[in-house]
């Protein structure tokens, strides 16, 4: 365990010092205050918690950004310390190259975390000092948004892993990158709309849907986040959830298994792989 936190503590050393994880932190923190201070601004006129409004806009910002940053942050953790060699000087450590995923995960994860809290942290505080009256169920929503967030970004830092892992140069990786966030985040939603269109009018059956949603992590955040209280009646959510048979534990576990079968795969891929 202790070689594993070295190697974290390794990575995020380098991260605090890449201007990449500040450009992202502010990033975050400026589309963050932005979406709560513009996206809630009508709802002194509807009467609507302008907390929900802000988890409702923070989760679709999320869907969007953290994938992109969490497989920006680990497509090269591998290959990219490969072809520069620095990856034969590590393992000349008493180090298992288990040992080396799992911390270079931790790493990336607690760069990510931060970035999240820091960004979401100062529009919630920002809403708060506002004075603006919230309930607390409201700020629990929000706390587990935040948290729910933080493991779609694990989701996709496995995921980086893992392509890493099975590649033989960042070029590719970086393609790759690309490719796997479109294809989750905008081109998997497009089918399953032309798919509901093809149906002409008929229902998916509840079994199939729940499958179709948790094929896709980014749809099992969103129906997470957005598909009970005031951000389900906010979002347009609830009409699936109502359809869907997956409570919250479900689609936790959901992303956790996303989180863990790939990053399983990547360190068997690592532990054969010739350096």
């Amino acid at each position: 365990m202790t070689n594993i936190l070295i190697i974290a503590g390794k990575e995020i050393q380098e991260g605090m010092r890449n201007r990449w994880v500040l450009a992202m932190t502010i990033l975050l923190a400026a589309l963050a205050l932005t979406l709560s201070f513009l996206g809630s601004a009508p709802t002194g006129h509807v009467g609507v918690n302008r907390l929900d409004i802000v988890i409702v806009s923070l989760s679709s910002l999320t869907i969007f950004l953290v994938p992109l940053i969490a497989l920006l942050l680990s497509h090269d953790a591998i290959v990219g310390e490969m072809e520069r060699g620095t990856m034969l000087l590590l393992l000349s450590y008493p180090l298992g190259r288990r040992q080396v995923i799992f911390g270079k995960f931790l790493g990336h994860l607690a760069i990510l975390a931060f970035a999240t809290l820091c960004g979401y942290g100062a529009a919630a505080a920002a809403l708060a000092l506002t004075g603006t009256a919230i309930a607390a169920s409201s700020w629990w929503a929000f706390a587990s948004m935040v948290g729910s967030s933080i493991l779609l970004g694990a989701v996709f830092i496995a995921i980086g892993y893992l392509m890493s892992t099975s590649v033989g140069e960042r070029s590719t990786a970086g393609g790759i990158a690309i490719g796997i966030w479109l294809f989750f985040v905008m081109l998997y939603d497009m089918a399953l709309l032309g798919m509901l269109v093809a149906m002409q009018g008929h229902g998916i059956p509840g079994g199939l849907l729940d499958v179709l949603l948790v094929i896709n992590p980014t749809d099992a955040y969103r129906l997470l986040n957005l598909s009970s209280g005031g951000a389900g009646s906010l979002s347009g959510m609830s009409g699936v959830a109502a359809n869907a048979t997956l409570t919250p534990a479900l689609l936790l576990l959901a992303l956790g298994l996303w989180t863990l079968v790939p990053l399983t795969l990547a360190t068997l891929r690592f532990s054969r792989r010739e350096l």
